[in-house]
């Protein structure tokens, strides 16, 4: 496919997307740059209850009641940061506070904010080697950023679609100065351990004199399986990095969190790497919006992706597909895969015609999935199906119907 064939299918995805009048989640990527500085402009003026997310991501309609918090998220009249400062100090204090940490810096990227958490505790525990799962993001997502830019080396302890257990922990055959957790594994279906197994782990860590760290870019829907709060599961860990575009729909950015004495150096290196960007209140706000409207509800996101994951194995049961699989099931989180033996381009295909012929967006882009990520098999496709604010609107009727639509575009 041609740039220009490639621009057009984009086009014509978003048009898809935009016009539907039901979806399982909208996204701000979806949206113009004007709707998405109006929105952004009202919540701050209005208060963060008064309109839907940064673009329309996670509300259900324009006009939507989507928060659960009230008045400002920060003073209007307030001036703008200047490399730090200002609100983006205010976003820093809030997530320290949730997460029970003494600190917190802001990062413009998740990737750098790792980069520098892992160079700094290599720095730290005199061992530059981190071991970390082959699915991680940083060993498929980020070119080797570990090692070509902070001199860092990667051991794996599992290949296994799963975090590592203790006993690969505390048997791994040579030292690591940091275990990275990424909580949910996402290219292995968002999968999570249970609250038992990760205490474990770490402890096995610890016993190694290794530090933890959590690559927590989702860590705000984890919650609901390990039955905890933020701030308990960030105290298993020396440090933690957490997004904020993942799940509560802001713009970008990223904050890492730990101890007083590691988040002062990762400020130094921050710099080193260009991340002192002199202003970043439009990203900074967009983050307060979000852990003000949609952290209080990602609960309940979390409750009805399970109640959309098993309709969708009634629907492909019912609909006759000879093999399919729902990935994990139940969700561990918000977000799970959907696995299908067709090939990415009919199944794409599919699912804009649904959009584009019912108004009903259930699967938006296919892909082949990670090299060997959660035991896919040769020649199936998979998808990542997100549920959040207007997917909460869907009956487990409306899922199955949707499916039987989607099978019959198939043939």
């Amino acid at each position: 496919m041609t740039a220009m064939d490639e621009q057009e299918q984009r086009r014509r995805r978003l048009a898809a997307w935009r016009g539907s009048h039901r979806v399982l989640a909208r996204r701000s990527t979806d949206g113009t740059v004007a709707e998405g500085l109006a929105a952004l402009a009202a919540a701050i003026g209005a208060g963060s209850g008064a309109e839907p997310g940064i673009g329309g991501g996670s509300g259900s309609g324009a006009g939507s009641d989507t928060g659960a918090g009230s008045g400002f998220v920060h003073d209007p009249d307030d001036a703008v940061d200047v490399y730090g400062g200002g609100v983006v100090a205010d976003l820093e204090r809030r997530v320290a506070g949730l997460l029970g940490t003494e600190a917190a810096a802001f990062f413009p990227t998740g990737t750098m904010a790792q980069q520098v958490a892992l160079r700094c505790w290599a720095g730290r525990t005199g061992n530059a080697t981190v071991a970390l799962h082959p699915l991680a993001h940083p060993e498929l997502h980020e070119e080797g950023s570990l090692g070509a830019v902070s001199g860092l080396r990667t051991v794996h302890l599992t290949s296994a679609a799963r975090m590592p257990s203790a006993e690969e922990v505390r048997d791994h055959a040579e030292p690591f100065g940091t275990l990275m957790l990424e909580l949910p594994l996402r290219d292995a279906g968002f999968v999570l351990p249970t609250w038992d197994e990760l205490e474990a782990v770490v402890a096995a860590a610890r016993e190694r004199d290794a530090v933890v760290h959590l690559d927590g870019a989702r860590l705000w829907e984890c919650g609901p399986h390990f039955g905890r709060g933020p701030q308990e599961i960030a105290a298993l860990a020396d440090s933690v990095y957490v997004s904020f575009y993942k799940s509560l729909d802001g713009l970008s950015g990223a904050v890492l969190a730990g101890p007083d004495v590691l988040v002062e150096e990762a400020r130094v290196w921050r710099h080193r790497y260009g991340g002192q960007l002199f202003q970043q209140y439009p990203a900074a706000l967009s983050a307060l919006i979000g852990l003000d409207r949609e952290l209080p509800r990602l609960p309940s996101y979390v409750a009805h992706a399970k109640v959309v994951a098993g309709a969708m194995a009634e629907g492909f049961a019912a609909a006759g597909v000879p093999w399919f699989r729902v990935h994990p099931e139940p969700p561990h989180t918000h977000q799970f895969q959907v696995w299908l033996p067709y090939d990415v381009e009919v199944l794409d295909e599919a699912s804009l015609r649904q959009a584009e012929e019912t108004g009903v967006t259930l699967f938006r882009r296919w892909g082949s999935g990670a090299a060997g990520a959660a035991g896919l098999p040769p020649g199936v496709s998979v998808t990542e199906v997100t549920v959040s604010g207007a997917g909460l609107e869907w009956s487990a009727e409306d899922v199955r119907e949707a499916v039987g639509v989607f099978v019959g575009l198939l043939a």
